[in-house]
């Protein structure tokens, strides 16, 4: 009797210990996602929806407990099912050593808050700034006001849509419950429609990574094409050159090297910045402020919206960079510097670049410099450009291929990869046809500032200003306070309207600017 008494007590121990360790497993594994430091911080967006690793070790732990407390027989190994809905496959997993050390957190180092505001400025100052003194030529002192209120409300939307990640416990306290930008989004919809939000946030995020590969390969063409005008090479011509060069993107595997060519390049940018404000510096005398004017262009203002909005668009990866912070609690203060520098950057480069060459000012910037240092400068851009491409569009690939071919029961086609590991010939075919998709559209379409507008009204706009504001009042409108409720509703209310009037304009203008290419 004595010794089954001390066997039962021993396996309450033992079920008791499991549930305590895989509830801190749980709490590392929702905040173990590695930082990036590519150039616009792409690598966190794919993050975002491709976060069952760090999470199935939890699951695993938990099922096997429970099961343990039932008296069902342990799972075999490989045959524990683990999916964000419930249902699917989860693949074969490691020992149990292997698990608890991954879900431990070790060698996942913590980013600090000066990291993290690095991969924030990376992702809100790239090269599409270039871009920002087109918008002023539409939008006059109006276009600088809205950089300063573009700023404001994406900060804004950036905490809030941190804040749904949290709910408060049993015992009052605050914890982080989603790991997503896709989960908070299904936790939205559920329980009628439980995958549908973060569907809808996967096909925006495509749609924003691609466009982002059309618009390197499309300013690509248009800097060599400006640079080099004497040469017997169209825009459309330097386009394709510069696919040839991004063609073996469909075959990388990872992003190590890459990324540390990008970082370097972010650097350069950065000094190509100071040389065109220096340049612009120099012919102060010659600034010409009358032509900064209060009106606006009605017909391609709404562009300008869409080209601020989406040198912004940082939200995807937030709540993955907020959750590899090693002091959470200092994320607000991060996005307040980081922002506040964006928006005084953006705002004095925009205008000294404007005030120098007035309504001469071409949709990239550099194409107004002087044709001695044009050359120089854009072949940088060029390069960085280049290097940047693969950054999107791996993460475009992998969120296909985990959406579309390894989901488990619910993929719509079979899987791309074969028992070994190795990617087949048909996915390899699929990779190579998307890198012609985007040098299709960068052909047919070869304008940087429509292109930029587009994707900022429609996927920027819905990402940085609609979704956040929809979801902060779904989850917390209980809680929040009626300044909260009354900011949510009027970005929303704003946002909605600026995000169909730049995408309207937008595509009128590319349509006419499409019709005029095919009538040449």
């Amino acid at each position: 009797m004595a010794t089954l008494i001390r066997s039962k007590i021993s396996n309450v121990a033992t079920s008791v210990s499991n549930k305590s360790q895989a509830k801190v497993s749980g709490m590392f594994a929702r905040m173990g996602f590695q930082a990036a430091t590519d150039e616009e911080a792409v690598g966190f967006a794919h993050c975002d929806d491709l976060d069952l690793e760090h999470r199935q070790g939890l699951q695993m732990d938990i099922l096997k407990s429970e099961a343990s407390e039932e008296g069902a027989e342990p799972p075999v190994e490989g045959d524990i099912h683990y999916q964000r809905d419930g249902t699917g496959p989860l693949p074969p997993s490691a020992s149990k050593e292997q698990a608890c050390a991954e879900l431990s957190g070790q060698g996942k180092p913590r980013i600090t808050a000066w990291e993290a505001g690095w991969n924030v400025t990376n992702a809100i100052q790239g090269m599409f700034v270039l871009g920002l003194p087109y918008a002023i030529l539409h939008g006059g002192y109006l276009g600088l006001f809205l950089i300063i209120f573009a700023a404001v409300v994406c900060c804004y939307t950036g905490k809030i849509l941190i804040a749904c990640l949290y709910e408060e416990n049993e015992d009052g306290e605050i914890v982080r419950v989603r790991d997503s930008y896709v989960d908070i989004a299904n936790a939205c919809c559920a329980p009628r429609f439980p995958t549908l939000g973060g569907r809808i946030v996967n096909v925006a995020q495509i749609i924003e990574l691609v466009m982002t590969c059309i618009l390197y390969v499309v300013v690509s063409g248009n800097l060599m094409y400006n640079s080099f005008p004497n040469l017997p090479v169209s825009q459309k011509s330097w386009s394709i050159i510069a696919t040839a060069v991004l063609l073996p993107c469909a075959f990388l595997k990872n992003l190590k090297a890459v990324s540390k060519f990008s970082l370097l390049c972010t650097l350069a940018h950065f000094v190509i910045n100071i040389l065109v404000i220096a340049y612009c510096l120099s012919r102060a005398r010659d600034w010409a402020w009358d032509k900064v004017k209060f009106y606006i262009d009605v017909k391609k203002f709404p562009i300008s919206i869409g080209i601020i909005v989406f040198s912004y668009t940082s939200q995807i990866f937030l709540p993955s960079l907020e959750g590899n912070m090693q002091h959470p609690k200092e994320f607000h203060c991060m996005m307040n510097w980081t922002h506040i520098a964006a928006c005084i950057l953006k705002g004095l480069f925009a205008l000294v670049a404007y005030l120098t060459w007035a309504d001469e000012t071409k949709e990239v910037i550099t194409d107004n410099l002087p044709s001695t240092i044009r050359a120089v400068v854009n072949i940088f851009l060029v390069a960085k450009a280049l290097l940047s491409y693969p950054l999107p569009f791996f993460a475009a690939v992998e969120v296909l291929e985990r959406s579309l071919f390894q989901d488990g029961n619910r993929a719509f086609f079979p899987n791309c990869y074969g028992g070994d590991g190795r990617l087949k010939s048909w996915g390899l075919t699929l990779r190579c046809a998307l890198v012609v998709f985007t040098l299709l559209m960068a052909i047919y379409v070869p304008h940087f500032a429509l292109l930029m507008g587009l994707t900022g009204s429609l996927t920027g706009a819905g990402l940085c200003f609609l979704l956040p504001s929809l979801f902060h009042l779904k989850l917390l409108w209980r809680k929040l306070l009626w300044h909260h409720v009354f900011f949510d509703v009027a970005i929303f209310v704003i946002g909605g309207i600026c995000s169909v009037s730049g995408f309207i304009h937008s595509l009128e203008g590319l349509i006419e600017a499409y019709s005029t290419n095919t009538e040449d």
